[in-house]
């Protein structure tokens, strides 16, 4: 009996190992693949694909990644598809002088942001338009003048702000200056993007009810009728729909609902923060636990995050100092149009080093930083909006603070550096507006129902994701619309 057992522990023992060594032989082609579509070396990672499918016994979970990675350079191609003579051509269009010393400058501090592909450069599609927000002698030089980009009515410090202050210092309250605000959002989809009679599925974003920013949702109708909405406490949540597509005809979805917006105003006393960092904060509140560390693949702690947080940081010991000193740094990133998230393998890296980030960039670098300075940090996001017809997406987060608890910050809009009240120059340290909607409290998160395909945004969900039994439908073939409309008893004197 002694030996049955014996046969039994070294049995398992051996099917262990061989399964250890199959997991690590399965990882090592999807690792060289990795790698060689982050050098552009595109060809190589197909042929390294093609080989490592033919196998038969790769694991399901390895062949689904080794899948999205094809999936992932055919979606850098759609985001780069401009070759050089072309980038000079439009170039000379705004800057008839131009210089190609300039341009190759401009490509080295990549400004005119590219990708080497296979021994070719390839530029990104808003290269352009970005190197005029981020080079101001280009920009002065464009024929004609470049025009101002469209800014949100909450990027510059006005009444709202100032209402919002102002009501918190009169009754003590964090949750101020609300707006009731009425919203349809649609999803359509191309026509023959999926064969007629074939049910085309989609999810459209939808806030939660968050006690103090987010309250009193009533769902008001969708098209089609029926559908499907996901429990509260779906941190992605969205509202399932599904219906057959017509030859020749956009297949449309929309929802529409009307929720309670408020202002978030946290007036942070420096002085009352508690010295409360890391393992000391999770020994007196053990949930912060999972809103600090490393989450893979966006908030690693590589040796440059911990260098420039070095820097930064310096000998600081206060809790709100430390945020606030990496709040400014990460801040002073200049903003510019982003590439897709999903093509990218480590946002935050990216965001550190690329010369450039939007909201969602920003946001994971900020929340990374925080983190490896003992300071929880969380996600969120969703679409701001107005008074007027203006709307966009947008992605901030919040960050842990003893005793004051979780408090918002904003580093994309950052701070207001002329204007005269603190608590407006700070108001997105520790602040919301009431402009904006909040469809999501974490990233990468599943939704409910699941998707059976690979995701189009893997990181946000604002826009909305759709499929059909043949895959995932990609963001070429469909487009979004949302519109939000403040009612007018929600705002003060009218």
């Amino acid at each position: 009996m002694a030996g049955w057992r014996w046969y039994l522990a070294t049995g398992a023992i051996a099917i262990a190992l061989l399964s250890a060594q199959a997991g690590a032989e399965s990882s090592m082609p999807l690792d060289t693949v990795t790698a060689q579509i982050e050098a552009g070396d595109f060809r190589d990672a197909e042929a390294g694909i093609d080989t490592a499918l033919c196998k038969p016994a790769l694991d399901a979970e390895t062949r689904s990644a080794l899948e999205f990675q094809r999936e992932r350079m055919r979606r850098i191609r759609l985001d780069f598809p401009i070759t050089e003579a072309q980038v000079k051509q439009r170039l000379r269009e705004r800057i008839p002088d131009l210089r190609d010393d300039e341009f190759a400058a401009w490509k080295a501090s990549n400004q005119l942001e590219h990708m080497v592909i296979d021994g070719v450069p390839f530029y990104f599609t808003r290269s352009v338009s970005n190197l005029f927000l981020l080079n101001p002698q280009a920009a002065a030089r464009r024929a004609p003048p470049i025009k101002p980009p469209v800014n949100g009515p909450m990027e510059s410090a006005n009444a709202y702000h100032a209402e919002a202050v102002r009501e918190a210092r009169a009754n003590g309250k964090h949750s101020v200056a609300p707006r009731h605000v009425r919203v349809t959002q649609s999803l359509i989809v191309n026509a023959d993007a999926v064969p007629a009679g074939e049910t085309v599925r989609a999810w459209i974003p939808l806030p939660r009810a968050l006690p103090g920013q987010q309250e009193g949702l009533r769902f008001l109708v969708s098209q089609p009728a029926a559908h499907r909405i996901a429990p509260e406490s779906t941190l992605q949540r969205t509202v399932y729909l599904e219906q057959p597509a017509n030859a020749g005809t956009p297949t449309k979805f929309s929802i529409s609902y009307e929720v309670t917006v408020f202002g978030q105003v946290n007036l942070l006393d420096p002085e009352k923060v508690q010295p409360l960092l890391g393992d000391e904060l999770v020994a007196k509140h053990p949930e912060l636990a999972a809103h600090l560390g490393e989450r893979a693949p966006h908030i690693a702690f590589t040796d440059d995050i911990r260098a420039f947080s070095k820097q930064v940081v310096g000998d600081e010991k206060n809790p709100y100092f430390i945020a606030r000193k990496l709040f400014e740094a990460v801040d002073r990133i200049p903003w510019a149009g982003a590439r897709e998230y999903s093509t990218i393998t480590n946002i935050s890296d990216y965001a550190l080093h690329a010369g450039h980030a939007d909201c969602g960039q920003q946001t994971l670098l900020l929340m990374t930083l925080l983190r490896l300075n003992g300071i929880p940090a969380r996600w969120q996001s969703g679409m701001v909006f107005s008074d007027g017809d203006y709307d966009n997406l947008h992605d901030w987060g919040w960050f842990y603070l003893a005793p004051y608890g979780w408090v918002p910050m904003d580093v994309t809009t950052g701070r207001f550096k002329d204007a005269q009240d603190p608590g407006v120059e700070w108001f997105y340290f520790g602040g919301l507006d009431a402009y904006r909607l909040a469809f999501n409290d974490d990233y990468g998160t599943q939704f409910v129902p699941p998707k059976q395909h690979f995701r189009s945004e893997t990181v946000d969900s604002q826009r909305g994701e759709v499929e059909w039994k043949g895959g995932n439908l990609y963001f070429d073939q469909w487009d979004y619309t949302f519109e939000a409309h403040v009612l007018p008893e929600s705002k003060p004197g009218t």
